[in-house]
Order: C-alpha cells, then sequence, then structure tokens
C-alpha cells in the first residue's frame, strides 16, 4: 500500500489578497501559474484547501513570493509547536 501524496494546506484568502495586491485577475494568474482559472477560484473560496507540492510551488512562484515563504499556507501549516 502506497503512502498519501504530501499536500499543503493553503489560506484562500491569503491567496486572494496576494493576487488582487499584484493587480492580477484570476485568468492573469492562472496563466502565469499553469494552474486553471476555476481551481484558482476554489482555492479562494476555500471550496478547495489542499494542493499537491508542484502546483504550489507554481502559484508560489507565479505570485513572486521566496521559496521559504508561508504567506500562502493555512495557519494550521506554519504553525511549528
Amino acid at each position: 500500500m502506497q503512502a498519501p501524496r504530501p499536500t499543503y494546506e493553503v489560506d484562500g484568502a491569503a491567496i486572494r489578497k496576494l493576487r488582487m495586491s499584484s493587480g492580477l485577475q484570476i485568468a492573469d494568474l492562472a496563466r502565469r501559474s499553469g494552474i486553471t482559472a476555476s481551481y484558482l477560484s476554489r482555492l479562494e473560496t476555500s471550496a478547495r484547501r489542499r494542493m499537491r507540492p508542484p502546483k504550489y510551488v507554481a502559484l508560489r512562484t507565479a505570485l513572486g513570493l521566496p521559496p521559504d515563504s508561508t504567506q500562502l499556507l493555512a495557519p494550521s501549516e506554519t504553525d511549528t509547536e
């Protein structure tokens, strides 16, 4: 039996806030990240909360965040204690 693949729990409100502060429409961010606009919309509205690492990295990169940034992660993902 295989172990479940890793995912990141993301904060939809943080994604939306960063996208809007960058002056991007969902379609613009979708093109930059290679993620569909409907997937991004579901993330922003928290209809979808988890992302696989490649898509998470693509989104973080498209938003201009550094590799060690945790701005897109849900609070439970960034708590270390």
